[in-house]
């Protein structure tokens, strides 16, 4: 068995024509193709989708056994959608039994993904859907007005206008630009930070998360909820360590910090506990990659707790007899974040063997 892959990298399927990906067969490709061209017209998926249904034909042709699946991803491209192409991919190669794949593209931002089908099967070859048009641009502001109606480009580029505007026109009317300026240049930090690593899409997945979670009774959503708290509990302590500290602001913010990461460090192991509990319940086996996590969370501890005490010695509020401490939380935390590596690479190492033998004859 063979298969014909098409990417919607971007979802377009689901959030045009309500079609939840993976797509598997030629007669459920075509319905999604037909549903898509009629919810939008203008989507070049489409004719990625009909390409697909082609070559799929094509291929058929020469008598082998080849089937056509198509793999969506999230609005939001990025980590979140590409977690979603290989999760569908590999049910996709479950249920089929397929060894090899051909992919059908229709931009380069599908192709992106290729390696996420090389590293599961044999690539046969790409195929790229070019659409015929005019040549010439009879208008362009038609095509800039059509353009800005994708909800993924006005984001990116309608948006920050907007938050500029605003901001400096309510500083302006206020007669307080320089705060305007301020407030500006802390929003589009926020805006930026969240757009270069999609937060935005991981508090959605969270939300949707717990409330599967909640649903199924699973033991991950208790162990969220005390993380959670544990973190609170972090800042209020490093707080009062703020609040009562007699010295400048370095030093308070040090004991801030002082007094808030043991409480972080505790918060991130429970929330690991509770992601590792689950998966034992639901597969099995206890995860190897808790050892991994655990390990860099205390390693991180140590380096963070070395950093702070040693900032704090050279701002002459801790005394030097201390000075091995520091130093030896910095050298041990390295090296468990070190070993944290090592360990991932190990584990690495026994899941590739355990492939293999299976496939080894005799």
């Amino acid at each position: 068995m063979r298969l014909v892959v098409c990417i919607d990298r971007d979802d377009d399927l689901g959030r045009k024509a309500s079609v939840a990906g993976p797509v598997v067969g030629r007669a459920n490709v075509l319905d999604a193709a037909v549903r898509l061209g009629t919810s939008d017209p203008e989507d070049s998926d489409t004719n990625a989708l009909f390409a697909a249904v082609n070559l799929l034909d094509e291929l058929r042709g020469t008598g082998e056994e080849w089937e056509v699946c198509v793999l969506t991803g999230s609005p939001k491209v990025g980590v979140v959608s590409d977690r979603r192409v290989a999760d569908q991919f590999d049910a996709v190669l479950g249920r089929t039994g397929a060894k090899s794949a051909y992919l059908v593209s229709d931009g380069a931002e599908d192709e992106f993904l290729f390696p996420i089908l090389a590293s599961r099967v044999k690539v046969d070859g790409v195929r790229r859907v070019y659409v015929r048009q005019s040549a010439s641009i009879e208008s362009t502001y038609y095509t800039v007005v059509r353009a800005l109606k994708d909800p993924k480009l006005r984001a990116k580029t309608v948006l920050p206008i907007a938050l500029v505007l605003l901001i400096l026109g309510i500083a302006a009317a206020a007669n307080v630009v320089i705060w305007g300026v301020i407030g500006l240049a802390v929003v589009l930090g926020v805006y930026l930070i969240f757009w270069t690593f999609d937060v935005d899409e991981a508090i959605i997945e969270s939300i949707r998360g717990a409330s599967t979670d909640i649903r199924q009774g699973s033991v991950a959503f208790g162990f969220g909820l005390f993380a959670i708290a544990l973190v609170g509990v972090g800042f209020l302590s490093g707080y009062n360590g703020y609040a009562t500290s007699p010295s400048g602001p370095l030093d308070r913010f040090l004991f801030f910090l002082q007094a808030a990461i043991l409480w972080w460090l505790i918060g991130a192991v429970v929330w690991e506990c509770g992601r590792a509990i689950r998966r034992t319940l639901s597969r099995g086996r206890f995860p190897r990659s808790f050892a991994v996590a655990t390990t860099s969370i205390i390693g991180i501890g140590f380096v963070s707790f070395g950093i702070v005490l040693l900032v704090e010695y050279l701002q002459g509020v801790a005394s030097s007899t201390r000075l091995p401490l520091f130093i030896g939380l910095l050298v041990a935390g390295l090296g468990l974040v070190i070993g944290a590596g090592v360990l991932q690479q190990y584990f690495k190492g026994l899941a590739a063997r355990a492939s293999v033998e299976p496939a080894t004859p005799g």
